[in-house]
């Protein structure tokens, strides 16, 4: 049985369009998630050296070693099984990643990935996750989501994806999002206390930090200004959000 979220792109024109954003050339390795039917391997196999394409199907990914046993576009390495259980490092070392992924599995995959070194993605989202992904502070998909996987890449949405390309169609917009990992650009103290705070605060989104702090930790006094603890979490850029943290994690310490 596939993922019963598991959607196969159909529509040749957006997959030249990955193809395309993917920038691919005869060196690069690519890694793919939720290969399916091949489509997308295919493509992929046209135009890189190597293709490792994870599929979770058992009978799908005999179709596949079927498909691409013969063929003479690249090398295609099936790998039958869970992506988030399988360890990366197994692999020759893939530079890209190019995927239509299952929707129930981008946060836990998008994290894992983001663990791994590579160049670039190129990756399929449920339109409403990459919308998440790619938020700005000031916009209201802003959030936890977005701190942290920005805090680790540079995130672009590049493409809006109707559900007539695929099958079945699911029932909600897709999109095509570009990820390229990077050093992040502020630090925190404990990356771990930084992520509690986020989850703390964004789940009262709508309240004031000062409140949303309180239900947080029992520190009152922590020295910050009436003006910022009186705004809301999502009007907060990241590297602030992480000042503020690190001043409540110093606190509890001492």
């Amino acid at each position: 049985m596939t993922r019963s979220d598991q959607y196969m792109l159909i529509d040749d024109l957006v997959l030249h369009h990955i193809i395309t954003y993917a920038c691919l050339q005869k060196s690069d390795v690519v890694l793919e998630i939720g290969a399916g039917t091949g489509v997308l391997t295919e493509k992929l196999a046209e135009h890189a050296c190597k293709v490792i394409a994870i599929e979770s199907d058992a009978s799908m990914a005999r179709s596949l070693v079927q498909r691409f046993k013969d063929t003479g576009a690249g090398v295609v390495e099936v790998v039958h099984g869970d992506a988030l259980k399988i360890e990366f490092s197994q692999f020759a070392r893939f530079n890209k990643v190019v995927s239509n992924l299952p929707y129930s599995i981008s946060s836990k995959i998008t994290f894992k990935l983001l663990k791994h070194p590579f160049e670039e993605a190129i990756l399929m989202y449920q339109y409403e996750f990459a919308r998440r992904l790619a938020a700005s502070h000031g916009s209201k998909d802003y959030g936890k989501l977005s701190i942290c996987v920005q805090y680790l890449a540079d995130v672009e949405l590049l493409e809006i994806v109707p559900p007539t390309a695929f099958s079945p169609q699911p029932g909600v917009r897709s999109a095509i999002v570009r990820l390229v990992p990077r050093t992040p650009e502020y630090e925190v103290a404990d990356r771990n206390f930084f992520s509690g705070f986020l989850t703390a605060v964004f789940s009262q989104r709508r309240k004031k930090l000062k409140n949303s702090i309180a239900a947080f930790t029992s520190v009152r006094n922590l020295g910050l200004p009436d003006d910022l603890l009186n705004m809301r979490p999502e009007e907060l850029p990241a590297a602030r959000l992480a000042e503020i943290s690190d001043v409540l994690y110093h606190h509890r310490r001492d």
